[in-house]
């Protein structure tokens, strides 16, 4: 795309694909065993429908249309008539309480709500105006039902298609995103729509996603959708370059629905890659594993199974992101033949910073060389990361303080830590607010001490912590693997390796325990956030009470 002036317009593709391929299919929605097939000439004419009943009900210029559902192929119809009207899409996580919707309303001018496939709408409810306009999405079963509004096909029946869709500029704001605010509370991320149409620049030119040009693509789609790469990696890739959405019906049914999509471009966050490797080690351990995949014959055929089982028998990329991914669970993929391209990005840059394609194997830890349009540099004095492009936001919403510490001199400075290496490959050390001082008055960088417990499978989740006692703690969350085995089995194996890695390190990061925690972190009691990143905050506020007892306890393993 050439340098764009403010005047020059948003060239949406979705109207080209909505007539090339009228009567393909576009979103597919599972029902049980059963899969309903909307084509892309049905997405369209619903869309525009919704658009034209959007505008008849009063609302100011550049309203802020909200949007709180799990993902579904009505997000998608939704998404596209806030667009055809001229509004300003302000999507919201789907597990948020009534508290945080009512906070997030009034923050972010909400000026109308599209509500859909939630659980807690009968309390959710209770933080939306009782003046706003609120539009329902069809029920879906074991869902709320949002009754006391307009209901999807009653509304949109209502109204003739909209042939004069809204043309964006490039400055014009396409979406206000909430980040899911893992130190503290969210802020309102403002793109516009230069920034959307520059993410086309990395298809276009390196095309890390292998898509097809001329529309033969699958996604997948469970991701939150409000979430900034869902939303470019699945919901923009296939508007502009054709195919079908595929969703989830549930998380019971997610492997299900994953191996009938067996989709061309699968995304997924580290915490995924890990269930789907417990899933595996689960049936065969590593031992045995590793015997099999020595076997020539026996290996080929390994890896076809465990591609197809996994969904991926098709897939041309396969992508890992929104957290840091272990270099050695990567290489421990590509043994079982997947190859997983690793990105780094965040909302404040559409997702897009560094990217490490799939066969580069040389540089453990390393998230990659930057994508195409970005720089990248180190502060010298905080190790913090910075990088600039045309895909960085505008601003925080309402907040020119924060906009003013984020963006300096056209530089984001990302809040994470890293350095580069001579051949230009970024490297993450951690985040700038998760470093922490212990009671010597030492800090302590999390994520590296971490990585020394990374390949252990006997864990889902780890989190070092300690702040204000006299050594960090490594907090646990047991695997199935994990599991399976007797406390002692368990507390040999960690003690040993607890020795093996206090061995390399200087004193005040010796590590003193391993606690075993009880409960599992999830996105329910707040302790991970919907993209499955640990809320460190929150761990601390859980167990700080505990920190003092575990520091002062002489055991290598301790069990919560």
């Amino acid at each position: 795309m050439s340098n764009s002036t403010n005047e020059e317009i948003f060239d949406f593709k979705f109207y080209e694909w909505e007539k090339r391929f009228k009567d393909k299919p576009f979103l597919r929605q599972p029902f049980g065993n059963t899969w309903e097939v909307s084509t892309w000439g049905e997405v369209g004419e619903q869309a525009r429908k919704l658009a034209t009943g959007l505008r008849s009900l009063g609302l100011r210029e550049n309203a802020h249309i909200g949007l709180i559902s799990k993902n579904c192929r009505e997000w998608i119809i939704a998404d596209l008539a806030i667009i055809m009207a001229g509004y300003i899409s302000v999507p919201f996580y789907p597990t948020l309480t009534a508290k945080e919707i009512k906070t997030l309303l009034e923050f972010g001018d909400v000026d109308m709500l599209f509500t859909g496939k939630v659980e807690d709408w009968e309390n959710q409810k209770a933080g939306v105006p009782a003046n706003m306009p609120i539009i329902a999405f069809p029920h879906y079963k074991n869902h709320s039902k949002v009754s006391e509004c307009h209901q999807w096909h009653d509304f949109i029946n209502q109204f003739e298609p909209l042939q004069d869709p809204h043309v964006p500029k490039m400055s014009d704001v396409w979406t206000i995103i909430f980040t899911s605010g893992t130190t503290g509370t969210p802020k309102g991320v403002v793109l516009d729509y230069l920034a959307n149409a520059k993410t086309a620049v990395l298809t276009l030119d390196t095309n890390p996603l292998k898509v097809d040009f001329n529309g033969k693509n699958d996604f997948f789609s469970y991701l939150p959708l409000n979430h900034i790469a869902e939303r470019i990696v699945v919901e923009y890739a296939v508007f502009r370059f054709g195919g079908t959405i595929s969703f989830a019906e549930s998380l019971d049914t997610f492997a299900q629905n994953l191996q009938d999509t067996q989709p061309t471009v699968f995304f997924a966050v580290p915490r995924i890659w890990t269930k789907f490797q417990m899933g595996i080690l689960g049936k065969i351990p590593q031992d045995k594993l590793n015997k099999l995949i020595k076997i020539p014959i026996l290996s080929t055929i390994l890896k076809k199974k465990f591609k197809k089982t996994l969904g991926l028998s098709r897939a041309r990329a396969i992508v890992s992101g929104a957290a840091p991914m272990l270099s050695s669970q990567r290489a421990w993929y590509r043994k079982i033949g997947i190859n997983i391209v690793n990105g780094y990005g965040m909302t404040e840059n559409c997702a897009i910073t560094t990217q490490l394609a799939a066969h580069i194997t040389n540089k453990p830890g390393s998230v990659g060389l930057p994508q195409p349009e970005v720089d990248i540099k180190i502060d010298e004095g905080t190790s913090e990361i910075l990088m600039r492009g045309p895909f960085v936001m505008k601003e925080y919403y309402k907040a020119p303080e924060l906009t003013a510490e984020a963006i300096k001199d056209g530089w984001l400075y990302t809040g994470d830590q890293g350095h580069i290496d001579e051949d230009g490959f970024l490297y993450i050390t951690g985040r700038v607010k998760d470093i922490f001082k212990t009671a010597k008055g030492k800090y302590i960088e999390p994520l590296v001490l971490e990585s020394y417990f990374a390949d252990i499978t006997d864990f889902e989740q780890i989190c070092i912590a300690g702040t204000g006692i006299t050594q960090p703690l490594m907090l646990g969350v047991l695997s199935e693997v994990g599991q399976a085995k007797s406390k002692e089995e368990l507390t040999a194996f960690l003690k040993n390796h607890l020795e093996k890695v206090n061995a390399k390190l200087e004193g005040y990061k010796k590590i003193s325990s391993i606690v075993i925690v009880k409960d599992a972190w999830t996105v329910e009691n707040g302790l991970i956030t919907p993209t499955m990143k640990i809320k460190r905050n929150k761990v601390d506020k859980k167990y700080e009470g505990s920190y003092s007892t575990w520091d002062e306890n002489q055991e290598a393993v301790i069990f919560e």
